[in-house]
């Protein structure tokens, strides 16, 4: 198994990089803070199991990955998957915890595969449109807590109290539970939250040209800011209507004990498709995370590695009450841009959060939900790839099409469809255009003298004996294009031949349709008194012929190397 990059860095390390990566990792520890505790609030656990999940699964990603300066940690592709698990009665945090470390198992059998190139094949309008669908289902999530909307509950004890409003888990249930409860809009809420986002727009653009100032994130200062701002009117103006951290979740500052859960086959078997779902969005998303850092900093990241890296964070991660986590693609471009070049650097902002945890989040409980919520709208615009999806487009409708199916079944139903679906659509697309520029041609009388001649002919062109036809196919010889054959044959017009040679020399690949098809073509005109002779096979295709004992139904000598064998047994064939 490759090694960790952390190793290969190590070797030749010196206190010049070590000081860089220290800065960097403070800036990207900042930075990753008000990230986690919104991706774990809006994931539907507690704000301090998105920081553990960032200290956890960040130190591992750093020391066991593949690459240089990736940064892992909670993402926001993962929350509607995190949010749907946790919701469901079925499942609760105890299935989120099982279905996380089934997923790290995944990408570590992945790894040890040497699969992580594979995942690079996943076509790129799906990726575009369920990152597109992810951020508007986020973008949606957020709209109770920006427009401050409550609802009525009854305790047991038969009193009526105002709570925070709960939305169904779908796209339209929200949106319509929003229009329910429109009446319930709070301005208070709604101030704080568009103030934040004015805050983390426009602040950074105003400190951009002075020092060191320049490096603190729009979304930490408008946490900071409107923090401060939501205290001093409570205090001073009596304004207690604005929901903060503390009056819905119990904030614990410590690392919380490990915890093995209880696994049964039956919890496996249900919670299979939402791990392969996690595996494969990790995936994506770290080694997509993972190319882009490569062409910053001219390197080259080990895919398998990383992959490991990915499923050892996520096995390990859960047992501490971590989320599902990967390499995150902002993160990891901040610490490129403030002079992270190895693992150090993430290794250290996983210890900057640490400290954090066990020093100020009892401080945490202030921050208002309205900024959070702003925070994560800020998230969802970045994640969109408006211009992605625009540029896709202008390209072939078959993209659109799987763009547009595949934004649609992450919104409306959820990304384990929206990735099966995309995938299958993706793979008849490709099917098609390959079809598409695969050629098949009929000769009667002449040939084209060419390269693959081997034995010259005085004649410039090569006479195709009477009674003979040539067919060619230009392209690989598939289930798709073994059909369109097949029915080429069946439907030419003219007289039946007495020879067929099918000239093979730009097959480079048979699969087992293309090796049924050409079986049942040889009986067929063998029922019809005509015979078939093989031209130009190259080594590889013939090899599977003869595992299928093409010999035996066709004759070995009649396997050819080439047209001019192939002509010379048609016209002794013909003589006979």
């Amino acid at each position: 198994m490759d090694k960790p990059e952390l190793l290969n860095t190590l070797r030749h390390y010196n206190a010049h990089q070590f000081s860089a990566d220290l800065m960097s990792g403070i800036i990207v520890g900042i930075v990753a803070l008000p990230l986690a505790i919104a991706f774990g609030i809006a994931s539907g656990v507690s704000p301090e199991k998105g920081i553990v999940t960032a200290i956890v699964a960040g130190f591992i990603i750093s020391l066991l990955g593949g690459t240089k300066v990736q940064i892992g940690g909670p993402t926001g592709a993962f929350i509607v998957i995190i949010y749907g698990i946790v919701n469901n009665p079925e499942y609760g945090l105890a299935g989120l915890t099982v279905a996380t470390i089934m997923a790290g198992v995944i990408l570590v059998i992945l790894g040890l595969c040497r699969l992580g190139a594979v995942i690079k094949f996943i076509p790129y309008p799906i990726i575009v449109g369920f990152t597109a669908g992810i951020a508007l289902t986020i973008f949606t999530t957020q709209m109770g807590d920006i427009l401050g909307l409550t609802q009525q509950a009854t305790d047991a004890a038969g009193n009526v109290t105002t709570i925070p409003l709960k939305t169904p888990g779908d796209f339209i249930g929200k949106w319509m539970c929003y229009a329910d409860h429109i009446s319930t809009f709070s301005l208070a809420n709604f101030i704080v939250a568009v103030s934040s986002l004015l805050i983390i727009v426009v602040l950074p653009r105003l400190l951009r040209k002075v020092p060191v100032a320049n490096r603190i994130p729009g979304s930490l200062s408008g946490i900071v800011i409107m923090t401060v701002a939501v205290l001093i009117v409570r205090q001073q103006f009596g304004i207690d209507d604005i929901d903060t951290i503390g009056d819905r979740f119990q904030i614990q500052a410590s690392l919380p004990a490990m915890d093995v859960p209880a696994v049964t086959w039956e919890m496996v078997k249900k919670l299979m498709p939402v791990a392969f779902t996690i595996a494969i969005l990790g995936a994506i998303e770290s080694l997509l995370s993972a190319a882009v850092a490569d062409g910053v900093i001219g390197d080259h990241h080990n895919s398998n590695s990383e992959l490991i890296a990915q499923g050892v964070a996520n096995m390990v991660t859960p047992l501490f009450g971590g989320i599902p986590a990967t390499g995150a693609i902002a993160r990891t471009m901040t610490n490129i841009n403030n002079g992270g070049r190895t693992p150090v650097a993430g290794i250290i902002h996983a210890v900057v959060l640490l400290a954090i945890l066990l020093v100020l989040m009892p401080y945490a409980r202030f921050i208002p939900m309205a900024t959070l919520a702003a925070v994560l709208v800020i998230v969802s615009y970045n994640m969109s790839g408006w211009r992605s999806v625009r540029g896709l487009l202008k390209n072939p409708k078959s993209d659109v099409a799987i763009l547009c199916v595949t934004f649609a079944l992450t919104v409306i139903f959820d990304l384990t469809i929206a990735i099966e679906v995309g995938l299958v659509i993706a793979a008849v697309a490709f099917v098609k255009r390959v079809m598409e520029t695969t050629e098949i041609s009929v000769v009667r009388d002449e040939l084209d003298n060419n390269e693959e001649v081997r034995v010259r002919w005085h004649q410039e062109q090569l006479v195709v004996p009477h009674g003979t036809e040539v067919y060619e196919i230009n392209g690989p010889y598939f289930f798709g294009i073994a059909n369109k054959f097949e029915d080429i044959v069946s439907n030419l017009a003219g007289p039946r031949p007495k020879i067929r040679i099918i000239r093979m020399r730009q097959i480079t690949f048979i699969d087992s349709t293309g090796i049924h098809n050409l079986q049942n073509l040889i009986e067929m005109s063998r029922q019809n008194g005509i015979r078939v002779i093989l031209s130009g096979v190259n080594d590889k295709v013939r090899d599977i012929l003869l595992k299928n004992k093409f010999d035996e139904l066709l004759g070995i000598e009649y396997i050819c190397p080439n047209i001019n064998v192939a002509l010379k047994k048609a016209e002794e064939a013909m003589a006979e």
